[in-house]
């Protein structure tokens, strides 16, 4: 089963892939969707171009994306909404499934603390990956971690 995680943001989307065979975890890729567009309608569109590429390319099976439930300023909030809108959409075109997550479910499900800080969820998307030398921007080990949560069921143990 192949899990593509986002944590969607304005003009910063990380993503990341995994791939969950019998009780492992594997890790395949992750970065930021190059979303270079200063205008709202534009840089929507190259959300969607992006998205729909890694759905293209890794053909996922479920695609699992982070709740947005409370956001400082009102702006950023809808921006936010906005790209992950057209990331449901995107995957919906695609007839995949898709599973959303609080922040606070996601790092509950990856470190057992739902208040834990990146530093955390970075060193246990490393230990569930079994990459102890992955070196990548928080966007996209959130992302990994969201990934991971959509396989399912995890066992950090």
């Amino acid at each position: 089963m192949i899990s593509l995680g986002i944590d969607p943001g304005t003009r910063r989307i990380g993503y990341g892939l995994v791939e969950k065979k019998h009780a492992d975890v594997g890790f395949i890729t992750a970065g930021l969707l190059k979303i270079e567009s200063k205008n709202d309608i534009p840089a929507l569109e190259e959300v969607k171009r992006e998205i729909d590429r890694l759905i293209k390319q890794y053909q996922p099976d479920v695609v699992a994306v982070e709740k947005l439930y409370f956001a400082k300023n009102q702006k950023t909030g809808i921006a936010v909404a906005q790209a992950r809108g057209v990331v449901l959409l995107a995957a919906a075109e695609c007839g995949i499934s898709v599973k959303e997550y609080t922040p606070n479910e996601i790092k509950l499900g990856v470190t057992g603390y739902g208040f834990a800080d990146k530093k955390a969820v970075l060193k246990m998307v490393r230990l569930i990956l079994n990459k102890q030398d992955l070196k990548i921007i928080d966007d996209a080990s959130d992302a990994l971690a969201i990934a991971i949560m959509g396989c399912g069921e995890i066992s950090t143990a």
